[in-house]
Order: structure tokens, then C-alpha cells, then sequence
């Protein structure tokens, strides 16, 4: 009697009536949802809607007890050995403290079974570290480290005012020096030098032996609080070494498959990476948790989708219900490996399609001012050489131009170019100098009912998922902006943007962050819902010509 996969929720005929299976597998790092997949899509969030045993808040009911936070889902359409089309469907991380939910594929490892190898080594560390908050919470090495505290404050005010005294006894016998030079014969001079030589050396035997008195009764209690300090680092030393053992441990166990059957540890994966080891949580995602199931039970992978379901986190930008690529830290160099020997979609930026040309709008002999199109690099990447500097490479022919500044590749309109070294720096200065005014038009996903405003949100890279940002009120630098409302229409709002500092995607977050405009840009592939084209431009340019000291500006309408 064959085995039955409750794992897999087939299609029916009905569903699948009119639709053209994709020829290759979704490039899960940037894609539209395949129809198919939307089709999957739609019945996890129905499943998702109508459950209410999961145990989890994803704080999209009240009545739901626990604190509430979002979850990524994914879906992965599949072929089993008979042709059927199904799907499978995962989640990121744990689930309400589980890894194993019915209707979900299992983690490549799970970390919760019970009596497992890591179950048993994280009880083990466990118990060290109770031990270590024993040891160091004693009676005995609290007073210890509290008379240790107050003998050193003693000895440094005793010793400070012996040092006192010993100054005014100083200056004392030099006022008598000097008195006496006068009125004492020689041999009356010789008597008192001496005299004062003598209460002078008792003063420094004084010093001293108040120095070490306290230097025998503070070591004493050094003494006797290293020995409480190195049991304690003993057991740090043990916990340290047991959890890089059950670390490589763990890492040896997330083995993952490809379509041809090989398979790659973690450490294997990430040996070559610049991080030369794997982060935290890698293998945890929903997509590789999918293709692996896959792979383990025969099925052919058709397309895949990633969405965000619940309330938004406060650091990145997640929407309930929107679609996301795989994240680029932990899933790029495994899903390499498990999509190795698969035909998979080509990476957008292999393949860039432009448009329109670069537009000159103003040259001398010391700098350049273009009209930038959205879609092209400003300067040139590691697969794609074509960009505003490259074009300006051959368009100014035997001038090579200099990048004062950039804007990102989906973001059109105005950057100046320095065409002399001396003309670069000038400018250069006057953007650090923060003397430039910029002025952006963006078109936003959502009405805004507010004239304008100003936003504060500081920012810092995501280290894991590059190139986004995150909002990080702990470790962000300052991000500010001033924004004014242009008009705004049921579900749309053109606004102008004016940056007052310069970070990486600071617009882009600002208006698509919860605590900023809560409005994505139109067409914002990494914070928003992609699009023909992102629907931000730098409109005006304002800034001291390097040459005749005069202040130029520049101003092109956006085309959305």
C-alpha cells in the first residue's frame, strides 16, 4: 500500500485549467509570483486565516494571547513522480516553540526533538551557566568584591592626603630655607639642611609605608577574589568550548540536497564566504526547508514565493501579505548549492533593459549634469558594466569623468560630474558639508493625509540581507528628512522629499517604514511591491559652481 504524503496539497484540474507551467525555476532572490504559485499562495493565506491551533500571535487578532510578531511563509509548487502538481508549504524558523507543524515541511534539522544530540548539549550549557550565576552570586565574593571596592577608595584618599601633607611639609621647609639663608651663619646652615634633610626622608618613609600597607591588604583581597574568578572562568572556559563543539556539531547535521542528489554541510557551504562560517539561524529559512523536502522525497521544484504574514517588525520593512525574495545572508550560498544543476530564471541585473539614453543637460569645462534613467547603474557593478559613468567614459571622449555622488540604479534623475580633480573635491566638500539642496519626487503605494512633515528614523545596514537597511534605534545613524504632500488620491500620493542626511536608502525607508510614512514607493522592489520601474527622482540639484563661485541649479520633471 503506497505511502501517503500529507506534506503535499495537490491541484486540481480545475485550477490549473489555462495555465502555462514556467521553464524555469523562480530566481528566488528577485521574482514575480508565477501564477501557479499564486494559486499556492492563496490557499496557505486561507489555511493561514481559518486555523486558530497554531499557538502562535501574529498579532493580527486580539483575543490571541502571547506577544505578536510576524512570520515569513513560503510556498514551493512541485512535480511528484507522476506528473501531479502540488505544493508544499514552509515557515522561517520556529513555529510557537515548534518546528513541526502538520501541513508544513520539517526543519533539515530539527533543534526541539526531544533528546537530541542539541536538546542534550543546550541542557548541559544550561546547567554551566546556572552554575556560573551561583558562583558569582555568593555571599562570600559579593563582600569580597564590595570590601575590595571600598579598601581601594580608602587607600586612594589616605594615600592622596599623606601625599598632601607631605607637599605642605615640602613648601614648609623650603619657607624656612629661605628665611634662615639670611641670619644663620654657615655651620647653623648645615645644621638645618641636615635637620630637614632628615624630617624630609621621614616623610617618604612615611609615604611609604602607607603604600604598602595597603598594597599588602588590597593584594590579600585579590587573592582571595582570584579564586573565586578562576572557578568562575573555569566553567565560562567549559561553556565556551562545549558550545563551539555543539555549534560544529549542529553545522555537520544541516546537510543540504540538490536536484542531483549531492550534498553540502553548512560548513561546507559557507567556507569560501567572507564570513567563513555559517550566521546564525542559516538553513531556518522557508525555502531551503522546502527544496530539501523536495529533493528527499523525489518531487521536481516549478516555482517558488516567499510572503510575510502578521504585524511588521520595527527594524525592517515587512507588510502582511506582501511577497519577498529570499534573504541574500543566510540563504544565497545555500541556495546556490541546491539549485545547482536546475535551469532557473537569470538574475535581473544580468540582463538590465534601458529605456531611454542618458541626458545631458548641462557641460562646461569643468563638470557634467545628467538626467539619469531609472533601471541604470551610476557606476559600474560586478556583472554589469553599464552605468552613468561608463557612458560618460565614452560620450566625453578623452575626459574621464569623476563620481562626486550616486543614486541608486532604480532611482532616476539629476547627478553632477566632476570633469577635474580640483572641480570633484570642490563639489565633494559641499556634499559633506551637507551644503548641496536635493530635492526628490516619489510616488507612494498609499494615501497620506498629513501635508507634510519631518522623519527621524536612524538606519544601519542589514548584515545578513544586503542591500537593506533596517531602522535601529540602538545602533542606526541619523537619518533625517523633511517631506511635503503634492497631492494625494485613494490609494496614491506624490510627495517631494528633501534628504537632509545622506544614507543608503534613507527615502526608500522613510516611506515605507511603519514609524515614517508607512507608504512604500511605487515600484520599490526591496520595501514595496516591484513594479515597471521605481517611481523615485531626483527632480532638483542646487549647489556652488567650483569655478566661478556662483550658485547654479538645475530642476527635471519626473515621468510617472
Amino acid at each position: 500500500m503506497p505511502v501517503i504524503d500529507h506534506r503535499i496539497s495537490y491541484l486540481s484540474e480545475k485550477q490549473l485549467k489555462g495555465i502555462i507551467l514556467p521553464e524555469r525555476f523562480t530566481f528566488p532572490f528577485f521574482y514575480q509570483p508565477h501564477p501557479i504559485a499564486l494559486i499556492a499562495v492563496a490557499e496557505l493565506q486561507h489555511y493561514l486565516e481559518t486555523r486558530t491551533d497554531l499557538g502562535h500571535n501574529f498579532g493580527l487578532n486580539e483575543e490571541i494571547d502571547g506577544t505578536p510578531s510576524g512570520k515569513m511563509f513560503g510556498v514551493l509548487v512541485v512535480k511528484d513522480s507522476k506528473g501531479k502538481l502540488g505544493y508544499l508549504s514552509a515557515f522561517s524558523g520556529n513555529l510557537a516553540g515548534k518546528n513541526d507543524h502538520p501541513g508544513f515541511v520539517p526543519p533539515v534539522f530539527d533543534t526541539l526533538e526531544e533528546n537530541s544530540f542539541f536538546v542534550q548539549g543546550i541542557e548541559i550549557i544550561d546547567s554551566i551557566n546556572a552554575q556560573v550565576r551561583e558562583m558569582e552570586s555568593r555571599e562570600e565574593y559579593r563582600l569580597l568584591k564590595l570590601e575590595m571596592e571600598d579598601s581601594a577608595d580608602r587607600s586612594a584618599k589616605e594615600i592622596a592626603a599623606c601625599k598632601e601633607q607631605l607637599k605642605r611639609n615640602k613648601d614648609n621647609r623650603k619657607q624656612i630655607r629661605e628665611a634662615k639663608k639670611e641670619i644663620f651663619s654657615q655651620p647653623e646652615l648645615d645644621q638645618l639642611e641636615a635637620t630637614l634633610i632628615s624630617q624630609s626622608l621621614y616623610d617618604k618613609r612615611q609615604l611609604k609605608a602607607l603604600v604598602n600597607k595597603w598594597e599588602e591588604i588590597l593584594n590579600e583581597l585579590r587573592a582571595r577574589i582570584v579564586q573565586f574568578d578562576q572557578e568562575i572562568e573555569s566553567c565560562k572556559n567549559e561553556r565556551k568550548q562545549r558550545s563551539a563543539a555543539l555549534q560544529q556539531q549542529l553545522f555537520d547535521q544541516y546537510s543540504f540536497l540538490n536536484i542531483e542528489g549531492k550534498r553540502k554541510s553548512l560548513q561546507e557551504i559557507f567556507r569560501e564566504t567572507p564570513f567563513g562560517r555559517p550566521p546564525a539561524a542559516a538553513g531556518e529559512c522557508a525555502t531551503p526547508k522546502l527544496l530539501q523536502y523536495a529533493f528527499s522525497n523525489a518531487y521536481t521544484p516549478i516555482a517558488m514565493a516567499e510572503f510575510w504574514w502578521g504585524i511588521s517588525p520595527k527594524s525592517e520593512i515587512r507588510k502582511h501579505k506582501q511577497f519577498y525574495p529570499a534573504c541574500t545572508g543566510k540563504c544565497k550560498s545555500i541556495l546556490s548549492h541546491m539549485l545547482d544543476g536546475m535551469l532557473v530564471d537569470e538574475a535581473p541585473l544580468n540582463t538590465p533593459e534601458l529605456r531611454h539614453e542618458v541626458e545631458i543637460i548641462y557641460e562646461d569645462e569643468a563638470l557634467v549634469v545628467v538626467n539619469k534613467p531609472a533601471g541604470l547603474r551610476s557606476v559600474p557593478g560586478v556583472h554589469v558594466r553599464d552605468s552613468v559613468y561608463s557612458r560618460l567614459q565614452y560620450l566625453l571622449a578623452g575626459t574621464e569623468p569623476l563620481m562626486v555622488h550616486r543614486l541608486d540604479m532604480d532611482t532616476s534623475g539629476l547627478i553632477v560630474v566632476a570633469k577635474t580633480k580640483q572641480a570633484h573635491k570642490h563639489i565633494q566638500w559641499q556634499f559633506l558639508k551637507r551644503t548641496v539642496r536635493k530635492r526628490y519626487r516619489a510616488l507612494l503605494s498609499k494615501a497620506v493625509d498629513q501635508p507634510g512633515g519631518e522623519i527621524d528614523l536612524p538606519l544601519c545596514p542589514d548584515l545578513f540581507n544586503r542591500p537593506r537597511q533596517l531602522v535601529c534605534f540602538k545602533n542606526g545613524k541619523k537619518s533625517f528628512t523633511k517631506w511635503k504632500l503634492i497631492y494625494s488620491k485613494e490609494n496614491m500620493s506624490k510627495v517631494d522629499f528633501w534628504p537632509l542626511t545622506g544614507r543608503t536608502h534613507q527615502l526608500r525607508m522613510h516611506a515605507a517604514h511603519e514609524l515614517g510614512l508607512n507608504a512604500p514607493i511605487v515600484g520599490d522592489d526591496l520595501y514595496g511591491i516591484a513594479s515597471e520601474r521605481m517611481c523615485l527622482h531626483a527632480a532638483y540639484l542646487e549647489f556652488v559652481h567650483p569655478q566661478t563661485k556662483e550658485t547654479i541649479s538645475f530642476e527635471v520633471q519626473e515621468e510617472f
